[in-house]
């Protein structure tokens, strides 16, 4: 299954996601022309279930699946899970948004994909072979806050995002892997 994770800025028309999943509606998570770019006609779209109004222009285009906090579901075979995402302090994700992350499994892999969020205490809870979470601040946790977090669920490999363009300076991967433990691999990519 080819499965795509707030796809933002993506111009080239591929055309192959067989799943699409929104953590939450802000411009740089939820782009509806790079969807339409990786979109196909069996395409299902998952979404936090408050932001269905949002995602309205593609009823009756995609199979829309709406979950909320803590559900859990089998999608064309993959098997997903919501994990709460949200700031403690900070006023840009509020926990009353119901906004999500998702543990998905397929192929015998299990991935965290962490959406904006600080280091709250249930995701403490989360197991997976993968971690993708955010490091830069200010919206997010920090990268201490995020290497923090990673030590805690310890997956075998962690991807950090969300540094060095909207926000966070590009040296912060450098910081958040200093603080992960060694046993952890820190996968850098071209920050988003």
């Amino acid at each position: 299954a080819v499965l795509y994770f707030d796809p933002f800025e993506i111009r080239t028309e591929a055309h192959d996601a067989d799943i699409i999943f929104l953590t939450h509606s802000h411009y740089d998570h939820y782009d509806p022309k790079s969807i339409r770019c990786i979109a196909k006609d069996s395409t299902v779209l998952v979404i936090p279930e408050t932001i269905k109004k949002e995602v309205e222009e593609f009823a009756g285009v995609f199979t829309i699946v709406p979950m909320t906090v803590g559900e859990e579901k089998e999608i064309a075979g993959v098997k997903v899970k919501t994990v709460p995402a949200y700031n403690r302090l900070k006023p840009f994700h509020p926990k009353h948004n119901r906004w999500v992350g998702y543990v998905v499994e397929t192929d015998g892999m299990t991935c965290y994909i962490a959406g904006d969020t600080d280091a709250v205490r249930e995701i403490d809870e989360v197991r997976c072979d993968a971690a993708i979470i955010p490091i830069g601040g200010k919206y997010t946790m920090n990268a201490k806050e995020a290497a923090g977090l990673i030590n805690r669920i310890r997956p075998a490999v962690v991807i950090p995002t969300h540094y060095g363009s909207i926000v966070g300076k590009p040296q912060d991967v450098q910081e958040f892997g200093l603080y992960v433990d060694k046993d952890i691999q820190v996968v850098q990519k071209l920050s988003f």
